[in-house]
């Protein structure tokens, strides 16, 4: 199992530190280093700047929001990108939700499924360097009736395929990620729930004729260190409870539905009562203790390495972390806790 670094977004008062953050985990033999977007930071610039301040580590998207681009703006990003970082860009795709695609980008939230699978398709088209022509319900290339031509891109990436993840936490998305995308970006996994999540992976290499095996499972968890379980956990409350309370609407919360589906449906309806009635500690105290140290990494090394053996039995390939801590020594701290936590686990 290899591990990777997620940055989160740019702008939220460590941007110096987190490019430190990059380098130490480039430098302690890190997988990759992700980066976000939602309606601040974009991640594309971000990469760049990672990119040309590490030499091994890969970059990646965790996500370009579907939304926010056309697929043919997504493939040059991508062959960009991975020209510029020497073949070390990963594209991770994401449809966002229906408070961001509406209310920021105009882009209505309908058939998101078909969506995603027509733009992976137009993607690696365009990226293959191929002349792009298209027929589908939301896109169609080049537009009929006018000057448009057939026409390829000009960069060459330096890999023949780049790898293409999807974010997905539905059922019926992780079905399709698993038919169509390289390997899966995840949130809130628990090992001891992850049929939630593979079984619909597997259900989607299936009908692609395939199996799990070369599939990059690559979910995100918090990573806490320090002796006290408890501080560790108090201290994600509030993460936790912005996803699963206010992330997207009443009737639309990808998180909050998630959580019910892993049986903390009474939990999810308080979080969610409280947070949209700005009630944010009282939603950051009605987190269940369990789902938070189920889906992070949480406590000593020697914890730590047992939660990571759990990880990896349930079949994760790539686990990414997000270093809890306000201080370059904190995250640097928790960077090492991890590399030291793998080697025990007898994963690395």
């Amino acid at each position: 199992m290899r591990l990777g670094i997620n940055l989160g977004y740019w702008g939220l008062g460590m941007d110096a530190d987190n490019i430190a953050v990059a380098q130490e985990a480039d430098r302690l033999g890190y997988s990759v280093c992700w980066a976000a977007e939602a309606y601040g930071s974009d991640a594309a610039t971000v990469l760049s700047f990672v990119a040309a301040r590490t030499e091994r580590i890969d970059v990646g998207s965790a996500i370009f929001q579907i939304p926010a681009r056309t697929p043919a703006m997504t493939a040059m990003t991508a062959a960009t990108l991975d020209t510029l970082s020497g073949g070390r860009f990963r594209l991770g795709l994401g449809v966002s939700g229906p408070q961001v695609s509406e209310g920021w980008y105009g882009v209505k939230f309908d058939k998101p499924l078909a969506r995603t699978r027509e733009y992976v398709e137009i993607v690696r088209k365009a990226m293959s360097r191929e002349r792009l022509v298209h027929e589908g319900a939301h896109w169609t290339l080049p537009l009929p009736g006018g000057p448009g031509k057939p026409i390829k891109l000009t960069v060459h990436p330096v890999r023949e395929r780049i790898p293409l993840y999807i974010a997905a936490i539905g059922p019926k998305n992780l079905e399709l990620t698993g038919e169509i995308a390289d390997g899966w970006l995840g949130i809130f996994f628990s090992p001891e729930h992850s049929a939630l999540s593979l079984d619909a992976l597997t259900a989607g290499r299936a009908k692609a004729g395939r199996t799990l095996d070369g599939f990059d499972l690559c979910p995100t968890v918090n990573l806490a260190v320090g002796e006290d379980v408890k501080a560790g956990v108090d201290g994600l409350r509030s993460y936790a409870a912005l996803y699963i309370g206010g992330m997207g609407s009443k009737e639309k919360n990808f998180y909050n539905q998630l959580t019910r589906r892993m049986g903390y449906e009474q939990a999810a309806d308080e979080i969610q009562e409280k947070y949209l009635a700005k009630d944010y500690a009282g939603a950051a105290a009605a987190v269940p203790h369990d789902l938070i140290d189920a889906t992070s990494l949480i406590g000593d090394t020697a914890r730590i390495a047992d939660r990571m053996q759990a990880y990896a039995d349930a079949g994760v390939t790539t686990l990414t972390l997000a270093p809890s801590g306000f201080t370059l020594d904190e995250r640097i701290r928790a960077l090492r806790t991890g590399v030291e936590a793998l080697e025990r686990a007898g994963l690395a």
